[in-house]
């Protein structure tokens, strides 16, 4: 059976990350897409609200497990006997950061590997962080995220205003 992760904060989940996710789903029997829950950094969303709209987003995916991990992720994939690892990439300086994330992964765990997929190109200027920014001022984001993530973002900043 081919396993492969794919770690993410998906704060909120973007049609970009649906894209990556369906397409590694296609190339894997089993795909682990693991939300990190860093208690250094501050999210919109709970880990548990990101994966509810991540299965809204992909209801259709049997092969797709969804976890949330605290840790490193190459404990993640090591404990669950993943050796292939799906990292998104939109341009030079995401490969950048994910060159040396990857090379810092491989020395812990060195049976990954680490898989680059360059985003679809229509998603390509989308960013999480653009997004939170566009909904918490009333703009129109809903290109760039799925129905159910965009209700629960204008429900989120309904209560900010």
């Amino acid at each position: 059976m081919s396993k492969a992760i794919f770690p993410g904060s998906f704060d909120p989940p973007t049609i970009g990350h649906i894209n990556i996710i369906e397409r590694s789903a296609s190339l894997f029997d089993e795909l682990h897409v693991v939300v990190a829950d860093n208690i250094e950094k501050r999210y919109l969303f709970t880990p548990e609200e990101r994966i509810e709209l991540l299965r809204k987003s992909l209801p259709d995916s049997r092969n797709i497990i969804y976890s949330v991990h605290s840790g490193l992720t190459v404990d993640y994939a090591r404990e669950h006997s993943i050796s292939i690892m799906i990292r998104g990439v939109r341009g030079a300086g995401d490969f950048s950061y994910e060159f040396e994330m990857a090379m810092t992964n491989k020395l812990l765990y060195p049976e990954l590997e680490v898989l680059f997929m360059p985003t679809d190109p229509k998603y390509f200027l989308i960013r999480a962080s653009q997004i939170k920014e566009l909904a918490q001022f009333g703009a129109d984001f809903s290109s760039m995220v799925t129905p159910p993530v965009k209700a629960a973002l204008e429900k989120k900043f309904s209560k900010k205003r």
